[in-house]
């Protein structure tokens, strides 16, 4: 089954063809990250609009990258939800008026759920998929969630933990916004942290209870801007050191909470999902955790971790596998909560 999949719930136009929920024929995405550079973040209003020009030269790019047109497609996957409901309206329309002109199957998918299939996609055309078994444990971290889940099955999640506040990558985008990186800042502040000592500068570990699977980040966040409104902007090594010792004060919680959610639930395999997954340190420090734990870590490769709409029609297809269907009054939702896709 070759499904198509459009994505459209931030600042990431995107479209991509999936076959049976792992072979990726075609994945095109346009990022609106230098239009909102100058903003500091992404304008929603300016998010929407560039999603409406967007949209049809990048889905004609996947057909095209797949070799195929609307009559070689069996179905239709679209984000509804969660993200900025303007943006998110975009994508639903077009996928709703495609499905109901070709008469294809549709169905809506829930973002999280498409961050939590990529793992299942091939790493890149015809290499072998290494992906968890089930259950297994799943942090997903981005710049608009941070949570923990037990991944029972296709579809069937069980929430362990959340941020309280703000999500991990929210805090790496507003902390590069501090030191004057730009935005978006949790590459580069990844980078800079490479050549810089994590233990240059001790900051706070925010709720270090061991039992307690939640995050906070806002803390971090507002002890760097006591931290920068009494030493200043630090350049150089210093400016290294402290983009280090930052990320190593988030990658610390996230690390020890998901071997916490292991050492609760028994399981022995975890996955990293999310635009937070392509950070370096995270990805090595989880490993190192895992080696000493005895537990096997998988995460995507970089470009399957930030929003891509592959991720939504490898989840779309086994929705529409399982026989769901939605009519022409599916809609978009900026709070969806997962498992109401």
């Amino acid at each position: 089954m070759k499904v198509l999949g459009l994505e459209s719930s931030c600042d990431e136009t995107a479209a991509a063809v999936v076959e049976d929920g792992t072979r990726v024929l075609a994945d095109v995405i346009s990022s609106q990250a230098q239009i909102h550079a100058k903003y500091g973040g992404v304008v929603p209003e300016l998010a929407s609009r560039h999603h409406v020009v967007n949209l049809i030269p990048v889905l004609e790019a996947a057909l095209e990258q797949a070799g195929l047109g609307l009559d070689g497609i069996d179905g239709v996957a679209v984000t509804r939800g969660p993200g900025l409901v303007g943006a998110l309206l975009v994508a639903v329309q077009a996928a709703k008026a495609m499905a109901w002109a070709r008469r294809l199957p549709l169905v809506g998918v829930h973002h999280l759920e498409g961050h939590l299939t990529a793992v299942f996609l091939e790493p890149a055309a015809g290499q072998p998929v290494s992906a968890p078994s089930f259950p297994h444990v799943a942090l997903l971290v981005s710049g608009g969630h941070t949570s923990l889940f037990l991944v029972e099955g296709q579809g069937r999640y069980r929430e362990l933990g959340a941020t309280r506040d703000d999500a991990a990558g929210e805090a790496f985008d507003k902390v590069a916004k501090l030191l004057g990186l730009g935005y978006p800042g949790g590459a580069v502040i990844d980078r800079l942290a490479k050549t810089g000592d994590p233990r240059a500068i001790v900051l706070p570990r925010p709720l270090k209870r061991r039992a307690e699977l939640d995050f906070s980040f806002s803390g971090l966040k507002t002890w760097m801007r006591t931290w920068l409104d009494g030493h200043g902007l630090p350049e150089g090594q210093a400016l290294a050191d402290l983009c280090a010792s930052f990320q190593h004060a988030v990658v610390t919680s996230l690390v020890s909470k998901t071997r916490e959610a292991v050492r609760q639930t028994g399981v022995g395999e975890v996955q990293i999902s999310g635009g937070v997954a392509a950070n370096s340190w995270l990805r090595a420090e989880m490993q190192r955790a895992g080696d000493a734990d005895g537990f096997r870590v998988f995460v995507p490769p970089p470009r399957r971790c930030t929003d891509n709409a592959a991720m939504i029609a490898a989840a779309g297809y086994h929705r529409l596998v399982a026989g769901e269907r939605a009519g022409i009054d599916l809609n978009a939702e900026a709070n969806l909560p997962l498992g109401s896709a």
